[in-house]
């Protein structure tokens, strides 16, 4: 935290501006090292973009350029900063860095920046995760489900739910404390009754943050099927562009392909994978073994099937393979003349999400992208969506699991011991939700994500 930091803020690349970002005590001191015009920009207003030249080592100028700075308590990080924009492009950038690295600065570790922040309490856990939700988002939804959590509003809410559960653990613990008064601080039906409510708030947070998290993820959706029953044609159909090869030779798919769709603000990743079946031939046996791992990784499979031909033993050996997972069968080629093999088809089409569609004409393909969808999330939630990380959805869960507990403590009469330790641990995992007294190796794993510059 002594160390003054330095890193390109902006993307590596020929671009209008890059961004050089100072972090630390003495920033301003250390720029003015390389930069210079009509008043160093330590005399320079706060805030105030200053123009100037920066000089080389070799007391050569090498890029015209606009700074600015930024005192402490009023910086991204909260510590005394400086932005210098430069020309964009690599070499500008580059010299830049490596200058300010010759008197004394350090290149920024991957998230450092945000970690200062969070670190000098300008940003919570759940915010500075949040700026990672921001720089990723694909749809509008996405980016207004993170601006909500970047701006504190995820925090407060989970800050009001905390104090209320420490009220009601508060309670219960000064009855354990005094058992000789009989009727306690709030009786037991009191009691219970604060707790359903805490229980009903908790999940109506979980919904929220469950649909925050499809928009921040998206759903993985795996096509699967035999070969040559038209799943890359699916996928083509899907992107509404030719992405797959297509041939009438089976086999042809023989790696995966993943490509990703927005649907109504949700990220669809879906995967064309090789074709299931028994082969000989190495190449294709590695596709089929990775398709079978793409079933065990994904949130939905799309099972194809060939609509005009008879279902097969390996159709069979195929639903044994998905019949436990979410999925839905997609009856491909419906513009041709079906196949008479319903009889087959009951048992499985009576346990799963069937549409019929034509991968060629693209009939039924905005239907089933909505079937894919439905399960994940209510689009009605979207709009106090929460963008959060599946460790944080984790603690919420969690924590409605401890005060179920609390509940089935009291109610069942095994002790107030027993309840109070159930609701303790319903403080623990949502405290760790927005990281009040977080271990270091939470807070190393979450900054590690970032990149060099954020």
């Amino acid at each position: 935290m002594d160390d003054i930091i330095v890193a390109l803020a902006s993307a590596w690349g020929e671009s209008g501006i890059a961004i050089v970002r100072l972090s630390g005590k003495g920033s301003t001191e250390l720029a003015d090292h390389i930069f210079r015009s009509k008043c160093p920009l330590a005399q320079s207003p706060p805030r105030y973009l200053t123009l100037g030249k920066l000089i080389g080592s070799e007391n050569m100028p090498f890029d015209e350029v606009l700074a600015v700075r930024f005192e402490e308590g009023k910086s991204y990080t909260g510590e005394e900063s400086v932005e210098i924009y430069c020309h964009g492009g690599t070499i500008p950038a580059q010299k830049c860095i490596e200058e300010l690295c010759s008197f004394g600065a350090r290149i920024a570790l991957p998230g450092e920046y945000t970690r200062r922040a969070y670190t000098n309490k300008r940003i919570d856990l759940s915010q500075a995760e949040s700026v990672l939700s921001v720089i990723k988002a694909q749809s509008d939804e996405a980016l207004l489900a993170a601006n909500r959590t970047l701006q504190g509003e995820f925090s407060n809410k989970i800050r009001i739910f905390f104090e209320k559960i420490t009220e009601l653990a508060a309670i219960l613990e000064v009855d354990l404390d005094f058992p000789e008064e009989d009727t306690g601080m709030i009786s037991l039906d009191e009691t219970l009754s604060s707790l359903n409510r805490l229980i009903e708030t908790a999940r109506e947070l979980e919904e929220n943050c469950r649909s925050g998290l499809v928009l921040r993820e998206g759903i993985k959706a795996a096509i699967i099927g035999k070969p040559n029953v038209g799943k890359s044609s699916l996928l083509n159909a899907l992107l509404q562009k030719q992405r797959a090869i297509v041939t009438p030779i089976p086999g042809t798919t023989r790696d995966s392909i993943e490509e990703t769709v927005i649907y109504r603000g949700i990220p669809i990743h879906f995967i064309d994978t090789a074709g299931i079946r028994a082969t000989e031939d190495q190449v294709e046996s590695i596709g089929v073994e990775r398709s079978k791992n793409s079933i065990e990784e994904a949130d939905i499979i799309i099972w194809v099937l060939d609509s005009s031909e008879e279902f097969t033993e390996e159709d069979r050996v195929l639903w044994d393979l998905i019949k436990e997972k979410n999925h839905v069968i997609a009856l491909n080629k419906s513009d041709l003349m079906p196949y008479d093999n319903k009889e087959l088809l009951d048992d499985i089409t009576s346990k799963s999400k069937v549409i019929s569609i034509s991968a060629l004409s693209s009939e039924g393909i905005e239907n089933l992208k909505g079937l894919i969808v439905e399960d994940f999330a209510k689009f009605s939630s979207f709009k106090g969506s929460y963008s959060v990380t599946s460790r944080q959805l984790s603690g919420i869960t969690a924590t409605i699991f401890s005060l179920v507990e609390t509940k089935n403590a009291l109610t069942s009469g095994i002790g107030d011991d027993i309840a109070l330790t159930c609701i303790a641990d319903a403080r623990s995992s949502l405290a760790q939700v927005i990281g009040i007294d977080p271990t270091e190796d939470l807070v190393e794993r979450i900054f590690g994500d970032f990149c060099v510059g954020k």
